[in-house]
Formats: C-alpha cells, sequence, structure tokens
C-alpha cells in the first residue's frame, strides 16, 4: 500500500472494471434512487438484457423491504461470483481513477476515485474523525443493508465524499493533465445519465494528490477556513451514500469481532470504495429539501415554535428566515440570534418535539411548488427553508457535529454516481 497516504484514510485501489463490455448497459444509478419509480428500474433491466451489467451486481432499494429480498440477495451474491469465476472483470492493482461526469445539464462534475480506512471514518456526531457524516445516521436504516453486504464477495460503491479544496489543489490539477494518463473508458450514461469518462493516474499524479490532501489537513488550513485552533482535521465529510458507508463501516465492525486484531488490517472489508469530489467543483449543487406537516394544528404549531424561540417574529429580517405555508397563507418567520449553523436545525427541533407530543406526520420534499400545494391543503403546513451555501456544510459539521437529516440534495436522481467500478472486499 503506498505509504504516502496513511496519513489522509485514503489509498489508492485495486479496483475491477469489465474487461470487455458494453459499458452503457455495465453502469446502472445507485440503487437509492427512482425507489418510488418501479418503472424506472424496468427499462434498466429492459435495456440490459442479458449484457454484463452491474444491474445484476446490486439491489434496487425499491426491492430491499420486498418478500424475495433474501432471494435478491442470494441472486446477487452468486453474481457476483460467476463474473468473478468467468473473468469478466481485470484488476487495475493500487490505483487512483480520475473521473469526468457529464450531468444531465451539461456541466461537468470532476471526481477521484480511491478506497477509505472504515477505522478513519465515524458516523457519530461530534466526532473527530477524519472521514465523517454530514447528517445523522438512522441505525435503523442499517440492518437491512449489512444484509447485502455481509457475504459479497465484491463490493460496487455510490458513495460520495466530498473534501474542502477552495484553492483547488487536489483534484482541479488533473483535468488539465489527463493526456498523461491511461484512458479507461468513455461513455453515455444510460437513462438520461449524462456521459462519463475516466482515466487512471499515474504514481506521481497519486503522489501529488496524497501531498496536496494532506496539505488540507494542516492546522493552519483548519483556523484559516473554519476559525478554529487546536481541532480534529475533518478531510472528508460523505456528501452522499451515508448510509452506504455506514453499511460498510458496520460490517468491518462484525467482522473484527471474530477476527485477531493482528489481522485487521489485511481485511479487504476493512476499506471501501469511493468517489471523493471538491466541495467548490461548479457542478456540484445544493438544493434545499422542505418539510411539509399533515395532520397539524397550525395555531397549535405555532405556539409551540414561539415558544421555543420567544424572540421570532413574523416576516424578514435578520437570522434564520423561514417561509410558512398554509390553507391561506403564505408568510415568513424570522428567528433572530440562532442558535445552530442552519435554518432546517432551528425548524427541525421544534417538528421533532411537536410531532412527539401531539402526533401527525412530516415529509421531506424536493421543489417550492409542490410544497406549497401540499402546504397549502387543510390540516398541512409547508415550511420552505433556504439553500444551504456549500461553504457553510464543512463548517457547519464542525461546529454542530452533523446536519439535520435531509438537510440538502446534491443533484437530481438521474446525475447521482453510476455504478461502474468494484473491488473485492472477501
Amino acid at each position: 500500500m503506498n505509504p504516502t497516504f496513511e496519513k489522509l484514510g485514503f489509498y489508492p485501489a485495486d479496483i475491477l472494471l469489465p474487461k470487455e463490455a458494453d459499458m452503457t448497459k455495465w453502469a446502472v444509478v445507485a440503487c437509492d434512487q427512482f425507489t418510488s419509480q418501479p418503472e424506472y428500474w424496468e427499462a434498466v433491466d429492459k435495456t440490459v438484457g442479458g449484457a454484463p451489467s452491474t444491474l445484476r451486481l446490486i439491489l434496487p432499494e425499491a426491492k430491499l423491504n420486498g418478500p424475495n429480498v433474501d432471494g435478491d440477495i442470494a441472486a446477487i451474491n452468486a453474481a457476483m461470483q460467476d463474473y468473478l469465476d468467468k473473468s469478466v472483470f481485470k484488476t487495475l492493482s493500487e490505483s487512483l481513477i480520475y473521473i469526468e461526469r457529464t450531468q444531465s445539464d451539461g456541466k461537468v462534475r470532476h471526481g477521484l476515485i480511491g478506497m477509505v480506512d472504515l477505522d478513519q471514518y465515524d458516523f457519530t456526531p461530534g466526532s473527530g474523525a477524519l472521514i465523517r457524516a454530514t447528517e445523522g445516521t438512522v441505525l435503523s436504516r442499517i440492518p437491512p443493508r449489512v444484509k447485502v453486504r455481509q457475504d459479497a464477495p465484491i463490493e460496487l460503491p455510490h458513495v460520495m465524499l466530498l473534501i474542502d479544496d477552495p484553492d483547488r489543489t487536489v483534484i482541479e490539477p488533473l483535468t488539465a493533465a489527463s493526456g498523461a494518463m491511461e484512458a479507461l473508458y468513455d461513455f453515455d450514461l444510460q437513462q438520461g445519465g449524462g456521459h462519463l469518462k475516466g482515466w487512471k493516474l499515474t504514481d506521481a499524479q497519486m503522489d501529488a494528490a496524497a501531498a496536496a490532501l494532506e496539505g488540507l489537513c494542516a492546522e493552519s488550513e483548519m483556523e484559516k477556513k473554519y476559525g478554529m485552533k487546536g481541532v480534529a482535521p475533518l478531510l472528508f465529510a460523505v456528501g452522499d451514500g451515508n448510509h452506504s458507508l455506514a453499511t460498510a463501516k458496520q460490517c468491518y465492525e462484525n467482522l473484527k469481532k471474530v477476527t485477531p486484531e493482528s489481522e485487521w488490517a489485511s481485511l479487504p472489508a476493512r476499506y471501501a470504495l469511493v468517489e471523493v469530489v471538491n466541495n467548490h467543483d461548479d457542478a456540484l449543487q445544493f438544493e434545499p429539501i422542505h418539510r411539509v406537516l399533515f395532520d397539524v394544528d397550525r395555531e397549535a404549531f405555532m405556539a409551540a415554535f414561539r415558544a421555543a424561540y420567544p424572540n421570532a417574529h413574523e416576516g424578514r429580517g435578520e437570522g434564520h428566515v423561514i417561509e410558512v405555508v398554509w390553507e391561506g397563507h403564505d408568510g415568513f418567520i424570522t428567528v433572530p440570534d440562532p442558535k445552530v449553523q442552519l435554518a432546517v436545525g432551528t425548524l427541525q427541533a421544534v417538528i421533532d418535539d411537536y410531532l412527539k407530543a401531539h402526533g401527525g406526520e412530516v415529509d421531506y420534499i424536493h421543489g417550492d411548488e409542490v410544497t406549497k400545494d401540499l402546504g397549502s391543503k387543510p390540516g398541512n403546513m409547508g415550511f420552505l427553508l433556504p439553500a444551504m451555501g456549500k461553504e457553510q456544510l464543512f463548517k457547519t459539521v464542525m461546529a454542530d457535529g452533523v446536519l439535520p437529516r435531509k438537510t440538502f440534495s446534491m443533484g437530481h436522481a438521474q446525475d447521482k454516481r453510476y455504478y461502474v467500478e468494484a473491488r473485492k472486499i472477501k
């Protein structure tokens, strides 16, 4: 393993790619997308047919709670082993891959694929680990996903980790230097997913990336970016696939219980394949996730809100500004001098306490008009939250531990990661 990376919790990996495949059929979107649209996955299945495809190696989460889930998992594991036995894959030893993803909006997102050390990752709020969750991890979501991973011989990643690199020192230098690399693939993604290109880094480029990542960990960087001295550095924040990475961590922790400590470092399951993206990449867009309450007494809720924040006032002002909609009403409420970094945290605390005491339901909604339409129906309330600036992400995780759940979405469903690379975990 490349010693340059030891301080980073991030390493080159033995990456599996198909030797010969129709790459458009091979690559499919992250399993946690289109969960309420079975027709999407039916279209993917029709496109793939009998060709080699990552569709046969993943479980769409639309099927995660289905009646045949155990059979589906067994079929996936068998397909993985079949692909290994039939030498469908080639191995890129100790490699990093630079990728350019043309999104549905035409913008190009840049990424770096390698593996992270799960001993350097912690999803506990307030953790000082190099790799941290950005949102609260729902522990009940992990066991069903452990069942999918625990016996799998290979992994395919949809985890996206973000680095806070405003000077663009790690990934962006590779953009102009792709001609020096070995080209690996260049193809259209199916179902409107855009286009994907990938290159294998040279040894010199890997060393340069490691040095740049090490620079992001420096105490002077923590002070410059977050105004904090003497704090544990935060190098990677989970942008997408938080529960997928937490599942990998749990599977590794389970293995540690039955493996001598002297052998932990050699466990393939100690590592997880990820894509690293610069939080400052121009193609990376954060979209707010709004809230709608159902079967709620709006007067009682607003009374609870004002009890929580006695200095809150109607209208826009300085502080956290939230748009509130109900039948015949569309206005704003401002909380001056908020105690947390984000407006979503101010609101979510009241929602959680209110629903626990009074009942009702909450849903998390993308889009202003949908939120207003649902919030205006009798018995409902809608809350439109301001978009979180990307520059707030790392600072908030450093200050508050994690963001409130469902704080932001990174782009549209068709722009999420597609499965292309794989890695042995057995």
